[in-house]
């Protein structure tokens, strides 16, 4: 996209034509969105490949193949993606947004100038903490113009709580350590943006964290904040001190913030006892960093996590302070919909809460709400409370100045999820997604997000679009 002159090109893009794909008068190549990256050329000519541009400006017969960038990710020929209702603008609500309007200025800046960093926060449940679909909108982000890596943000040490840790990474630790989460209902304690904490007493114990080596992208970094109780009573914090440039700690956002000498993809941190009067370390997460410009994409998800598990993080807007989220979605609502009491006004309510709580860490944060995804209650019953919850998140949208995905229609509506369990897509359960399931949703969300930053781009503002529903078929 010409910055200029309006006009768009597409260059070096691959597409593969689902059988029976159609819109319009020419195949709709819906996965080479998913398969195209946001090239640069130099800092002026820039090109996007949201459905904006390739609608107008796409010309099938001259598209390039581009091997090695379409080996890097999945496979969507195994389903043939038929479009077949035309829905209403994910992004409606947010047409004249001012919070969208600043979030693809700064996303402009830094993804087509390398000014600065952006920081885009999800909060959710299962759905989130397994990291597969954050991780798949993280890779997707972070891939833009050749790389935008800042850093991988906030991280914990899961193992703690003896639940699954996102993919990515891992802990070792030492020590005896107790935990608490923001679904445990019968523990009283101190709980940040995280969800989730982690005390140890013994005099000495540590943890070392470690990246899986089938990472696509590398994440090594040269600070990081380490969120804790800051207290007199709080044990010292200690690593080799061969890697220590600096270390300032503000107390009032509870955290501890460490300046590396080097760039490092590993680190062991040590909580010593060096006072009689020292009681313990309460943990609360941490966050990996970098100098550098781009895009932090950081995961927040405890498994069965509803909204008002997360108003019981007492500690959520000093620490969401330290991250100042430029874009902040809210996938929670599978687990407050479960079951037949489901109350929207209670629902909507803790989102208002949660919104505030947003707003005071950062004024000028975008918002996206994404639907349910279908469910059955029970593995046996269609669960209907997706259509209500449907129905808060457009009114939460309005209210709140804020954008809605709307997940649930784009599966396919009411008892929609049989179809994506039958094509291998949703697990059995009938409420999680298989892998190829949850990287298949983040590319269509991304691939949303994408269209808005290109109307932006091309028109200076977010115009309301129609989005596209789809049925899965397996060949």
């Amino acid at each position: 996209l010409d910055r200029v002159s309006g006009q768009a090109t597409i260059k070096d893009l691959r597409y593969t034509v689902p059988s029976g794909t159609m819109i319009g008068d020419f195949p709709y190549p819906w996965f080479a969105l998913g398969q195209a990256r946001a090239f640069n050329i130099g800092w002026q000519t820039n090109y996007y490949y949201g459905t904006s541009v390739i609608n107008t400006q796409f010309d099938h017969q001259k598209a390039v193949y581009n091997q090695n960038y379409a080996n890097d990710y999945f496979n969507h020929n195994n389903y043939a993606i038929i479009p077949y209702t035309i829905y209403q603008s994910n992004y409606g609500s947010a047409g004249n947004s001012s919070y969208f309007q600043f979030f693809y200025q700064r996303l402009d800046s830094v993804v087509n100038y390398g000014k600065g960093q952006i920081n885009i926060v999800t909060i959710g449940g299962s759905h989130i903490q397994a990291d597969i679909f954050t991780g798949r909108m993280r890779k997707r982000f972070q891939s833009l113009n050749g790389g935008q890596n800042a850093g991988r943000g906030y991280v914990f040490p899961y193992r703690f709580a003896h639940t699954n840790t996102p993919y990515g990474y891992y802990f070792r630790y030492t020590g005896s350590w107790e935990s608490c989460r923001n679904v445990e209902k019968n523990k009283i304690c101190n709980l940040g943006m995280g969800g989730i904490m982690a005390i140890t007493k013994d005099s000495i114990s540590s943890v070392t964290l470690l990246f899986e080596p089938e990472n696509d992208i590398k994440y090594d970094f040269n600070r990081i904040k380490i969120y804790h109780l800051c207290d007199s009573l709080a044990y010292d914090i200690r690593i080799d001190s061969s890697l220590i440039d600096s270390m300032i700690e503000v107390p009032e956002n509870d955290y501890t913030e460490i300046f590396l000498t080097r760039y490092v993809d590993s680190i062991e941190i040590s909580f010593i006892k060096t006072d009689s009067l020292q009681t313990g370390f309460e943990l609360y997460g941490m966050n990996l960093e970098t100098g550098d410009p781009g895009i932090i994409y950081h995961n927040i998800g405890i498994n069965g996590a509803a909204t008002s598990s997360f108003l019981r993080c007492n500690r959520m807007e000093q620490q969401l302070e330290t991250i100042h989220p430029d874009l902040v979605i809210f996938g929670l609502g599978i687990n407050d919909a479960y079951g037949r009491r489901f109350s929207q006004t209670t629902y909507e309510h803790n989102y208002d809460s949660l919104v505030a709580i947003i707003r005071m860490a950062n004024p000028n944060a975008a918002i996206i709400f994404t639907t349910n995804n279908d469910s059955y209650l029970y593995r046996r019953y269609v669960n209907r409370n997706g259509i209500k919850v449907q129905e808060s998140m457009v009114k939460l949208a309005k209210t709140n100045d804020a954008a809605v995905w709307d997940m649930f229609e784009i599966m396919g509506g009411l008892n929609s999820i049989v179809y994506w369990n039958k094509t291998g897509l949703a697990k059995r359960d009938k409420i999680h997604f298989t892998r190829p399931g949850y990287i298949l949703l983040g590319d269509l969300f991304f691939d949303a997000i994408m269209q808005s930053f290109g109307d932006y781009l091309q028109n200076g503002d977010i115009i309301i679009k129609n989005d596209k529903n789809v049925e899965l078929t397996k060949h």
